[in-house]
């Protein structure tokens, strides 16, 4: 990718929104942590403000040429890629690993990360649909970092859910 973008107002929003989602998940499950939410706000500051918003900027130019519902669909769909049974897991991971959990850390995870992934579908299908095809590409991290802080929500309950 040529032109990588990392910009403050992004590292303020992720650093904020993702720690932010995932503090309510952790008081919902009577988990919260000091270490998990400075955690937290690291990995919304840095990976998830690096990679988002470059990534949608590479699906811009990935579907220039496309045209009507084929636009669409390949905006929607390339997103749904990117935030995938993985990308849930490695949110799971950091979840463990700022929560002091490493001995919960296995393949389980992983488990529960697909099964939140192919649940999550239908949810995630609208939201993709609508950050991709209908909000402009400034503002696509800031929509994609709220839908992905109610999702941290999920994710973490997900592991209750789905254990």
């Amino acid at each position: 990718m040529k032109n990588l973008k990392y910009t403050k107002s992004n590292i303020l929003k992720g650093a904020l929104i993702y720690s932010v989602g995932d503090a309510i998940a952790a008081l919902l499950l009577n988990e919260f942590s000091i270490y998990r939410t400075l955690g937290m706000i690291l990995v919304g500051a840095t990976i998830y403000a690096f990679e988002i918003p470059n990534y949608f900027t590479w699906i811009d130019r990935k579907t220039v040429s496309y045209l009507g519902i084929k636009k669409t669909l390949a905006k929607t769909g390339l997103a749904i890629v990117y935030f995938n049974p993985i990308w849930i897991w490695r949110h799971l991971l950091f979840i463990k690993i700022f929560s002091g959990n490493l001995a919960q850390i296995n393949m389980n995870l992983f488990f529960i990360a697909c099964l939140s992934f192919l649940v999550n579908i239908p949810i995630s299908l609208i939201a993709n649909y609508t950050i991709q095809n209908k909000i402009k590409l400034g503002w696509r991290f800031l929509a994609s970092a709220i839908f992905s802080a109610l999702m941290a929500i999920y994710y973490a309950l997900s592991e209750t859910i789905f254990n």
